[in-house]
Formats: structure tokens, sequence, C-alpha cells
């Protein structure tokens, strides 16, 4: 018997696949979202193409912070040029990142990882922007890091990684955690600002 997929053309079955392959994207919503974009007029889907492919063509990452930069040639991007380096927040993500820096509660710089240790998902320390934070660490500016992963089991390991590492080779810089304020197994990026401004403010020491 054949499936449902495997009648469909082609161009539509890769459509589904290429949807599915995005996080939160399951199955169901890969086929309605790949229904909907054959539903839309040319020029309103040459339009998402063209948004995607100068996303990826015109977009890296900073090689100091490791935020989204426009700028592929320089080491700062505008925003960790003009932040100040003694207190770096470290973040999973680049939502969590801009979800901090909404709230006006962080006045220093960010670290960006882009994951957070997760040996079932295959992610080990090498593959998470580990070695650029080492590097900045190195110049002797930053006097504190605020470890700011989620608080989930890969959050929470992340964390435990980057103190280890931290506190053996730099023992001038200050290791905070934010304060448990935050909900278990919450991402940063669903917090209110109460929230976030408390656990900030008693933030606690991992030493």
């Amino acid at each position: 018997m054949t499936s449902g997929r495997s009648s469909l053309p082609l161009e539509v079955q890769k459509l589904i696949i290429a949807f599915s392959s995005l996080p939160g994207i399951g199955p169901k919503t890969a086929q309605r979202l790949s229904y909907f974009v054959l539903s839309q007029n040319k020029d309103d889907t040459l339009k998402l193409s063209e948004a995607l492919r100068e996303v990826k063509e015109n977009l890296d990452f900073c090689k100091t912070c490791c935020f989204i930069t426009n700028d592929k040639n320089s080491d700062y991007c505008g925003y960790c040029s003009e932040k100040d380096a003694t207190q770096i927040c470290v973040v999973e993500n680049v939502i969590d990142a801009i979800t901090i820096e909404m709230s006006s509660i962080h006045k220093g710089a960010f670290h960006v990882l882009h994951g957070a240790i997760s040996p079932m998902n295959g992610i080990g320390p090498e593959k998470l922007k580990i070695e650029e934070l080492i590097k900045r660490l190195n110049n002797g500016e930053t006097k504190e890091i605020i470890i700011a992963t989620n608080p989930t089991l890969e959050g929470e390991a992340t964390g435990m990684y980057l103190s280890k590492i931290i506190s053996d080779n730099f023992q001038n810089i200050k290791l905070t955690k934010l304060a448990r304020g935050l909900a278990s197994g919450t991402d940063l990026e669903y917090s209110d600002f109460n929230t976030l401004s408390n656990a900030f403010e008693n933030r606690t020491s991992m030493d």
C-alpha cells in the first residue's frame, strides 16, 4: 500500500522534510506549512526564499561574542563593541541574549554558546562556542562571568562544565549563576521581566 507522503509530488515531499528539520516543527505542522506555501502567490513565496538566501549570504556570527552580525570582516559586532566586557553574561542562544537585553537588567556584554551540552543529541562541548569564550577571557579584562544557561538538565550540565573550566584557569574571575527564581525546565525567552530581574539581582556564586 502506498503511503500518503509517497503519493505527493517530490517537490512537496522535499518541502515537508525541510520544514520538519526545524526545531519544534513536527510532521503535521510541516505538512500544514508546506500546503500554506503552495496556496500563497508566487511573489510572496519568492520573498520568503529571498529572505532565507540573504540571511545565509549576508549574516554570520561575531568572532568575539558569537551574536549575529552582518560585518564578517570585523572581530567585533555592533552588539558587543560598545558593551562593558568586564561582566559577561553567557547564554545558550541569541533569543536568550535578546530577551535579557530588552529587559535592561544586564548592562554588560554577552556571549552566545549556540546550544547546550547534550550527549543524547550528540552535542559535546566542542560543538559550542566555548573556545571563543576562553579566548575573550585570556585578555584579562573580564571580572565576572554570569552563567545564564537555561534551567534544564542540558543547561545545568553546560553551566557546571563552564564553571569547572573557568575556575581552573581564571581564578581572578568571579563566577555567578542566575538565582532559582526561574522555573525548572523553562527557557529564558519565556520568562517575564520580574522573574528575570529577581534571577539577576539574586544571582549566586558558583565558587
